[in-house]
């Protein structure tokens, strides 16, 4: 299978990116990036909320490839939606970044009143050449649906918590009929999955680990993943599952471990309002 997917930008993305939420330590981002161009990663997942772009932009320049490589994303937050500055946020995101574009830019949450005219200004963001895909992240059917009524561009990513444990199988065969590529952060549940017994079975029957046996049943259905680590190993590790298939009955079975389990969760703000 091939390792890259094209949105309808008609540009390339890795179906493989490091996620680097929550790392906040002392040049943890750096080197977790660093580690992953090491492994092979090329797609890079940070947002201005996770308070990390500028150590994800020493990261980038050290990390040993060229930017043009390097698939960079980054995510407008709740706050500037509300004050309606994002032209400002993605001015300083780029500038934390150190970087003259991103490859994608994300409405991190469906803020109810905001989003519709955020998306309008990254419409424009995209039109100036740099972010050169636009998308969205935690929108369900009907924000998408809401969003067509206003505009013809459509996301180019939806990226939303997906995994064996969190299948919205609705939602993202309504994106994938309309081009719209499903991205699913947390791929690993935060490692909720990994002590279950079917994908122990299966990781031992493919000679995997139960990490690589999500990641794949991801990957096999056209979803990238982007999970997060910063151990070295591990970032290997979830980097090797290109070099084998999960037999379809075994796709099956992973499918009914479906159970609506979020291992994340939705920000305080927001909690009421949008699901």
């Amino acid at each position: 299978m091939e390792n890259t997917v094209f949105l309808n930008t008609n540009r390339e993305m890795p179906l493989l990116g490091l996620g680097v939420y929550k790392a906040t330590g002392e040049n943890e981002a750096e080197n977790s990036i660093i580690s992953a161009v090491e492994s092979g990663y090329r797609l890079i997942d940070t947002a201005s909320a996770y308070k990390n772009e500028e150590n994800v932009g020493r990261g980038i320049a050290r990390c040993g490839v060229s930017r043009g490589e390097l698939f960079v994303t980054t995510k407008v937050w709740n706050t500037a939606q509300r004050i309606g500055d994002i032209q400002g946020a993605f001015d300083r995101s780029l500038e934390r970044l150190k970087l003259d574009y991103v490859d994608l830019y994300l409405i991190h949450w469906p803020v109810p009143g905001c989003y519709l005219s955020t998306w309008k200004e990254l419409e424009k963001i995209q039109q100036s050449g740099r972010a050169l895909s636009i998308g969205v992240s935690n929108f369900e059917i009907r924000h998408l649906e809401e969003l067509a009524k206003i505009s013809n561009v459509v996301p180019a990513v939806n990226q939303i918590e997906c995994h064996p444990l969190c299948y919205p199988k609705e939602l993202i065969d309504y994106c994938q009929s309309r081009g719209i590529q499903i991205q699913a952060y947390a791929p690993l549940a935060r490692g909720a999955y990994l002590d279950n017994d079917v994908m122990c079975v299966l990781g031992t029957k493919y000679g995997r680990t139960p990490a690589q046996i999500g990641l794949r049943w991801a990957v096999q259905k056209g979803i990238s993943v982007i999970p997060k680590s910063s151990h070295p190993d591990r970032i290997q590790s979830n980097s090797q599952i290109f070099d084998f298939t999960i037999e379809q009955e075994d796709m099956d079975i992973l499918d009914t471990l479906n159970q609506d389990f979020h291992s994340s969760h939705i920000p305080e703000d927001l909690r009421d309002v949008i699901f």
